[in-house]
């Protein structure tokens, strides 16, 4: 297991490995068919002139085509961000993002949902860069009352920068299920019955941002921003939510919470046996860390949740 390192942003705690084990050639040859073969399209989009507004770096944020396309840049000067104009209780949130090309080290795109207050709930992608040639690591993590610290981290199976690829956030009473391109990578039970906070009762909005954290993104901060090659840019389409919207005190699905939709089915969406298969393929071939392996970091043991049936 790598060394790690913990460091916190505004709200996202962040996991740096000291050393990063790369999945051998001949399983990531043997497991690319078998992702692409699972690929999974985004039906329909959003616009993001209704959907988002930019938040900061209002010069470096660009909404395009009509609403079809969304680009955050950074460069030495600052980086940018926006958030959606809904916020959501529950939903199956898809969105298309075109990673930073290049030499990326020293950068952050996150992803995340999140609620407000001290005591928040945050669902979190975050893309750490890498040096050309490296790949990047997708960083995962979930918090609960304002507790976070389970994180699970991912290599790839593809060149996040080529093209677009569809990052998806499942969340319903039960549990959450991160998605890439249709293929399951982690799943975060609701284990309250052991004591575990779940994500279930504070409305979160989507956001996203490009910044640069050169002092621990890449390599335990030991590879910085090469600024020459700014600006960074990250391009976002066919946002898609098939989800409970809350405003005024109320969700839109109304109090049994069954979305209004006939395409419902994510309110109480479960792996099915294809699917588990698909993400203990993710897990054995491509995580790089998982905080429920790592017994150095918790010597008075691990978290329950990581036990716990």
């Amino acid at each position: 297991m790598p060394t790690s390192l913990i460091h916190n942003h505004p709200s996202i705690s962040i996991v740096v490995l000291a050393n990063f084990p790369m999945a051998s050639s001949t399983s990531m040859l043997l497991f690319v068919p078998f992702l692409l073969a699972s690929f999974v399209m985004v039906a329909s989009a959003g616009n993001f002139n209704q959907d988002f507004k930019i938040t900061w770096g209002h010069g470096q944020a660009k909404i395009l085509n009509d609403g079809q396309l969304l680009t955050l840049s950074l460069d030495k000067a600052s980086g940018s961000g926006f958030e959606s104009t809904n916020e959501y209780l529950f939903g199956k949130i898809d969105m298309q993002l075109k990673l930073v090309a290049g030499n990326s080290a020293g950068t952050v795109t996150a992803y995340y949902l999140k609620s407000e207050g001290s005591t928040w709930d945050e669902i979190d992608f975050e893309f750490l860069g890498n040096l050309s040639g490296n790949p990047y690591i997708l960083h995962t993590n979930v918090f609960s009352q304002g507790k976070g610290n389970r994180e699970q981290q991912f290599y790839l199976w593809f060149d996040p920068t080529a093209d677009f690829h569809t990052y998806s956030i499942l969340w319903n009473p039960q549990r959450i299920v991160f998605s890439v391109d249709g293929t399951p990578i982690r799943e975060f039970k609701n284990q309250e019955s052991y004591g575990v906070p779940f994500p279930k009762s504070q409305a979160m909005r989507i956001h996203s941002s490009l910044w640069n954290a050169d002092d621990w993104a890449t390599m335990s901060g030991r590879v910085k921003t090469d600024w020459k090659a700014a600006p960074f840019t990250a391009s976002y389409r066919n946002f898609n939510a098939e989800a409970c919207i809350w405003a005024s005190g109320s969700s839109s699905c109304g109090s049994s919470n069954a979305p209004s939709s006939s395409n419902g089915d994510w309110l109480s969406q479960e792996l099915d046996n294809a699917s588990q298969y698909k993400m203990s393929w993710v897990q054995k071939n491509y995580m790089i860390y998982n905080y429920c392996a790592d017994v150095n970091r918790f010597p008075q043991g691990l978290p329950v949740e990581c036990s716990a049936s």
